[in-house]
C-alpha cells in the first residue's frame, strides 16, 4: 500500500531538481569569486574553503546526529550557503569566525527550522549578521585590493559608503564640510564595475555580479523582477535624497544581495506582483539605512527584515482562484 504524502503549497511541476537549481547559482557566482581572489588573493580562498566545509560539516552534523535523517549535503544548498556567506565577510577576518558564522547560518537559520524550504530567513545573510552584531570590528576592517593573488590582508582602508557616511556626518555636526571630507580619494566608475576597492569578497565587483544575473534570468533560475524592483526601490530614494545613484548602486552590497539572496525561492514572494513589492521595499529600506541609519550599509538588513514580510505577501498578494481574465502566475 502507498502512502498518501502531503505538502504545503504551491504545487508547481517542473523538471528542475534542488541540486540543479544550486548547481546553476553556484556557476552564476563564478564570476564574482573569481574577481574576489585576483583582488583579495590567498586570504578570500582560505575564507571561502573554511566557509563552504563549515557549512557543508554543520549540515552533515545536524542531519546525522540530530534530526537523524538522511544527510542532504548533496542537494548543494550547504556549499551555496557557505559560498554566498563567504561572499559577504571581509576577506581577512579570522577563520574561527568564519566557521562560526557557518554554525549560525546552518545550525540556527536553516536546520532549526527543518532544512532547506523550511526556513523563514536567509541563512547566509543570518551568519552575516550576526557576526557583524558580535563582532563589528573585525567586520569592517575591509582589506585593499592586491590585485595579482598576493596576501591582500595587510591593508585595510573604509569602503565607499563608509567613507561617504563619515563625510555626510561631518557636513551635518558641523554645518559645512571639513576639507579632508570634501574631496574623499573614492575608485571611479570603471573601478567600482571591475571590483578595485575595498569592501566585502563579493560586493566589489558589479560587472561580475551582472554577468551573474543575466546567466540565472537566461537559464530561468531566477526571475529579473526582484533584482530590479530592488534597485529601482534604492534609485528612488537616492533621487529624492539628492545622493548620486551610480555610486550607491555599484557600491556596497545592493548588487550582490538583489541578485543572489533577494531572490532565494523559499523567502521570496511567490507572486510577480508580490516580486515587486517585495524588491522595492528591500531598495527602499536599505537605502533609507543607508542615508539615515546607524550603518553605512542596509541590504542585508533590508532583506532579512522583508523576508519575515513574505509570508504576508504571500497571503494577501495572490492570484484569484480560477478566473482565467487574471494572469498572475506564480514564479
Amino acid at each position: 500500500m502507498k502512502n498518501l504524502v502531503f505538502s504545503p503549497s504551491p504545487h508547481l511541476h517542473t523538471s528542475r531538481t534542488t541540486s540543479g537549481a544550486m548547481r546553476h547559482v553556484i556557476i552564476a557566482l563564478i564570476p564574482a569569486i573569481a574577481c574576489s581572489l585576483y583582488y583579495f588573493g590567498l586570504p578570500a580562498l582560505s575564507v571561502l574553503l573554511v566557509s563552504i566545509a563549515s557549512c557543508v560539516v554543520v549540515e552533515w552534523a545536524v542531519t546525522r546526529f540530530l534530526l537523524r535523517r538522511p544527510s542532504t549535503v548533496l542537494d548543494g544548498s550547504a556549499a551555496l550557503t557557505g559560498i554566498l556567506l563567504a561572499l559577504n565577510l571581509p576577506s581577512n577576518l579570522p577563520l574561527w569566525m568564519v566557521i562560526f558564522g557557518a554554525v549560525i547560518a546552518i545550525g540556527i537559520a536553516k536546520m532549526a527550522f527543518g532544512g532547506l524550504g523550511c526556513n523563514i530567513f536567509n541563512p547566509a545573510l543570518v551568519g552575516r549578521v550576526f557576526l557583524l552584531i558580535s563582532f563589528p570590528v573585525a567586520m569592517t576592517s575591509w582589506p585593499l585590493p592586491d590585485p595579482g593573488f598576493g596576501d591582500a590582508d595587510g591593508a585595510t582602508g573604509a569602503t565607499i559608503l563608509s567613507i561617504t557616511k563619515l563625510a555626510e556626518a561631518v557636513e551635518t555636526s558641523t554645518g559645512a564640510s571639513t576639507p579632508a571630507m570634501a574631496a574623499p580619494v573614492l575608485p571611479d566608475n570603471v573601478d567600482m564595475l571591475l571590483g578595485n576597492m575595498g569592501g566585502s569578497m563579493g560586493e566589489t565587483g558589479a560587472l561580475a555580479i551582472i554577468l551573474g544575473f543575466i546567466y540565472l534570468v537566461a537559464f530561468g533560475i531566477i526571475k529579473w523582477d526582484i533584482p530590479v524592483a530592488v534597485v529601482l526601490g534604492l534609485v528612488g530614494v537616492d533621487l529624492l535624497a539628492g545622493y548620486p545613484v551610480l555610486t550607491d548602486v555599484m557600491s556596497g552590497g545592493l548588487l550582490l544581495g538583489a541578485v543572489f539572496m533577494a531572490t532565494d525561492y523559499v523567502t521570496s514572494p511567490m507572486t510577480r506582483r508580490g516580486m515587486w513589492l517585495y524588491g522595492l521595499l528591500i531598495g527602499i529600506i536599505a537605502a533609507s539605512i543607508r542615508r539615515w541609519g546607524a550603518y553605512p550599509e542596509g541590504v542585508s538588513f533590508a532583506i532579512l527584515i522583508m523576508n519575515g514580510a513574505t509570508p504576508l505577501i504571500n497571503r494577501y498578494i495572490r492570484p484569484r482562484r480560477f478566473s482565467p481574465a487574471r494572469k498572475e502566475v506564480f514564479a
